[in-house]
């Protein structure tokens, strides 16, 4: 019976460039945070996308959620995708301040969810705006920033006996997914400049291959 181990599986997240050609940036972590001014309670929330399927999924649930919530209003960037909704509040007070957020931030595959509770003061078109960017200005400040790098998704397996050896091979590497069966298997990822190891595990392995081209995290990140 095959069984996967209990591993925090990251997903994988593709590059943008700016127009001066710098690599983009992403979230490490989901994260939450609520804000109150006025008596206005706004709950952020900011996600890692993969595509617009996860979009769908993180509103769906959102709105499910915070049924009974004045506004939900977002902003996210999906690789040269950007898109914002106010949702009823005055136009250009919520969803856009939310998506300038992410893009001074150089962020990518990245959503800003930001539900807000009246509190019975109006805030004012300026004041608004201010409200939700801080919104998700302090959402960011509870992860980190963490750069992208072309990498790669690598698949190998080989027989149980060689575990030692192959944990050893990979001590520093992030192993997204292990499987035990009759082999074992491990995923992980490579950068580019590390593919000149693969000649090394293969020589241990029963089968190694490159299941996809991917953009990984840069092991170097930085605080906000």
């Amino acid at each position: 019976m095959n069984y996967y181990t209990n591993v925090n599986i990251e997903k994988i997240y593709f590059i943008r460039y700016n127009l001066v050609g710098d690599f983009m940036y992403s979230i490490k972590n989901n994260v939450s945070n609520t804000y109150i001014i006025k008596n206005s309670k706004f709950i952020t929330y900011l996600y890692k996308i993969d595509n617009q399927i996860d979009i769908k999924n993180i509103l769906n649930d959102l709105n499910k959620k915070y049924k009974d919530a004045t506004h939900i209003c977002f902003g996210y960037i999906l690789d040269n995708q950007e898109k914002c909704s106010d949702d009823k509040e005055p136009n250009g007070t919520a969803g856009l301040p939310i998506l300038n957020v992410l893009k001074q931030n150089n962020l990518n595959h990245v959503i800003a969810i930001v539900i807000r509770y009246f509190g019975g003061i109006k805030l004012g078109t300026g004041g608004l705006s201010r409200a939700y960017s801080e919104s998700a200005i302090q959402a960011l400040n509870k992860t980190k920033i963490i750069e992208l790098e072309e990498g790669y998704l690598i698949e190998i397996e080989f027989d149980y006996n060689q575990t030692k050896l192959i944990d050893y091979m990979l001590y520093n590497k992030e192993i997204i997914n292990k499987l035990y069966n009759h082999n074992t298997i491990y995923q992980f990822y490579l950068s580019k400049e590390e593919l000149d190891f693969i000649p090394e595990l293969e020589k241990v392995a029963i089968h190694l291959s490159i299941k996809d081209k991917i953009m990984i995290e840069k092991k170097i990140s930085i605080d906000i």
